[in-house]
């Protein structure tokens, strides 16, 4: 057998170029880059090899592109927005330093995995041989030696392994691309890298590094679970689908168009599967549960079927259990994992969506919702998207609603353009009222809901979307927890557009303090210190993060009005760099009115009145949540 020395980290790059992933007969790179951050961990090792590439990539069969991010968090938030946007087709690798570099991504990592995503992570970590011992930022366990840092990650891992000696690096890196393109299991790839093995060299056989094809899968739906689907939708009277992220992983969208149509079974959406379905189609319904609208959550309070596709079920879905109030009501779930599609007892269909549905409409030729229940869907959908309208053109002053900003983005941008949000309470309003036209407009990360990830995770989807305006709205909160790729995307000319609402607070958390009875204890912006009432407006801290992000080399366009953002909006469209619009709104908002419920317990005995009356209010709200077994 022809082998060829390379060291561990070099042959880890040129496998990695030559590793493709295909999916209708489409073929894509299956890594098309690198994000890293070098430290004494990897930068001889992987930070060599990727050099090495960068000086003459024609021995590995092509370039590894390197980016050079500021924080290792971000750096795994934006190669998990890159996975999102090309449907988990392509990632990012991210290598960082031993110790804090390397735990940096954990919470990354968590995330990815969370959503389903694949991103490949090479923390750096102690020497195998234990020559050098404790080297710098290694921790010490005195239960064993075994155990590094790194081991944090094997909780938030769909895989992770450890490389001790080079010969155990081909079969770790083919379980790595196996889970990658796996649908039903893919997430965070973590193979820790001792920073001496990276650098030792072994005569590696050239059959590692021809190109290899990983095909992602489209399981058929067994036809015995398809009978038994069939049968339970044609007894159904208030049949309800809810579209998740997996109808638009499985790029579902024409086909759920055409069941819904053929069935006029309506359609709700999960915040990952908003605008797989468009809201204009007859019988979208838009977005159910706990930050649903109130089409598809009085849908879903009287429906005696839910057809889950592609969801996981998280509690906003479901409104902590409470949203599916039918005492008779069933499920079926059509999901390539089983773990999720055994939930609420339901019918499973472990397949793919989009094989799925095709089965479906077939099996159901001739079959619809009786024409009642028709006008009841089309009466809801009407007077739900009046209240949109009304939300997102109030007229809010003197500081305008977010959700005005909402209206005039939803207006502005085109089909093919991206939307990013993760925390606070704009996933909320957006679900709610945002309008998504195509699968790819809407781009918000709520199933870690990470503070922090919008604004790497805008230079990620503009990599993978490059003809697309990406616009990643952040709240000041979550600017503050994580600004520094605003560096990267200068330093890469990457053209993003960032709209920063500045409204000196948590607006989700302290509503929903003041809900719960702890009078927003904790959650505004302002001036004071220990012994401050921390439940007073107070004097406003004088913190310009307009200021603060034209010091990371970005343009920025103060607006106070609507009318003012619009054109701001539109001069950065024109712009063929990175800007930011900043607005100041309403802390209070209004939002969206609502018409579900989410489960944040209550202290059950204390001294503060407005508590104990939240916590009475409490026990009667959470009185229909039950576990829909049936």
């Amino acid at each position: 057998m022809s082998t060829i020395k390379l060291t561990v980290a070099q042959a880890t790059i040129r496998f990695l170029i030559n590793q493709y992933s295909e999916m209708d007969g489409v073929e894509h790179r299956l890594v098309s880059g690198a994000f890293g951050i070098f430290g004494h961990g990897n930068v001889a090792g992987i930070g060599q090899a990727l050099l090495q590439n960068e000086i003459d990539p024609t021995p590995d069969g092509g370039e590894m592109p390197y980016i050079m991010p500021r924080n290792e968090q971000g750096m795994v938030h934006a190669a998990a927005a890159y996975a999102k946007a090309t449907n988990r087709l392509q990632t990012k690798m991210c290598t960082a330093s031993i110790g804090p570099g390397s735990l940096n991504m954990v919470v990354g990592a968590a995330l990815a995995t969370t959503n389903r995503l694949p991103v490949l992570l090479f923390p750096s970590d102690q020497f195998a041989t234990r020559y050098p011992d404790p080297v710098l930022q290694q921790i010490e366990n005195a239960q064993t030696l075994d155990i590094t840092c790194n081991d944090a990650f094997r909780s938030v891992s769909a895989f992770f392994d450890r490389i001790n000696r080079p010969e155990q690096l081909l079969p770790s890196l083919m379980q790595a691309m196996r889970t990658l393109t796996d649908p039903a299991d893919t997430g965070a790839v973590v193979i820790a890298m001792p920073q001496d093995v990276q650098a030792e060299a072994f005569d590696f056989p050239e059959e590692m590094f021809r190109k290899r094809v990983w095909h992602v899968r489209r399981t058929p739906v067994d036809q015995a679970s398809l009978d038994r689907a069939v049968s339970l939708i044609k007894s159904a009277k208030r049949p309800l689908l809810i579209a998740g992220g997996g109808a638009i992983y499985s790029q579902a969208s024409q086909e759920l168009r055409e069941f819904a149509a053929a069935t006029g079974i309506p359609v709700a959406d999960t915040q990952a599967g908003k605008g797989a379905i468009n809201f204009d189609h007859p019988q979208s319904v838009g977005g159910v549960g706990s930050t649903g609208g109130d089409a598809a959550n009085h849908l879903a309070d009287k429906a005696d079927l839910i057809i889950g596709v592609g969801t996981r079920y998280s509690d906003f879905t479901t409104a902590s259990r409470t949203q599916f109030k039918n005492p008779d009501v069933r499920f079926i779930n059509i999901n390539i994992k089983a773990f999720d599609a055994v939930k609420n007892g339901a019918e499973m269909l472990v397949a793919d969506a989009r094989e799925t549905l095709t089965a479906l409409t077939r099996e159901l030729e001739g079959w619809q919702v009786s024409s009642h229940y028709h006008d009841e869907v089309a009466a809801e959908k009407s007077a739900w998207e009046s209240k949109v309208y009304e939300c997102t053109h109030l007229g809010h002053g003197p500081l305008p609603a977010q959700t005005e900003i909402f209206g005039a983005l939803n207006e502005l941008m085109s089909d093919e353009d991206v939307v990013i949000n993760a925390a606070g309470s704009m996933p909320g309003d957006l679900q709610a009222l945002w309008q998504a036209r195509t699968p790819v407009q809407y781009h918000v990360e709520y199933a870690f809901s990470c503070m922090g990830y919008e604004i790497p995770a805008a230079m990620g989807v503009k990599m993978a979307l490059p003809n697309s305006e990406v616009v990643a709205i952040v709240g000041d909160g979550t600017y503050q927890m994580l600004p520094m790729e605003l560096a990267t995307v200068a330093q890469e000319d990457i053209k993003v557009i960032y709209v920063l609402l500045q409204n000196y607070g948590f607006a989700s958390i302290g509503a929903l303090s003041e809900s719960r009875g702890s009078q927003r204890f904790g959650t505004r912006y302002r001036a004071g210190g220990a012994g401050t009432d921390h439940t007073e407006d107070g004097v406003k801290l004088d913190v310009d993060i307009a200021a603060n992000a034209r010091s990371w080399g970005i343009d920025v366009i103060e607006v106070r009005t609507i009318e003012e953002f619009k054109a701001a909006y539109e001069q950065a469209v024109t712009a063929d760099h990175a800007v930011m619009i900043h607005i100041e709104t309403d802390l209070y908002g209004p939002n969206p009115p609502s018409s579900s419920w989410w489960d944040v317990p209550v202290s059950q005995v204390s001294r503060i009145e407005s508590t104990a009356t939240a916590y009475r209010d409490y026990v009667c709200d959470r009185a229909p949540q039950r576990h829909y077994l049936n």
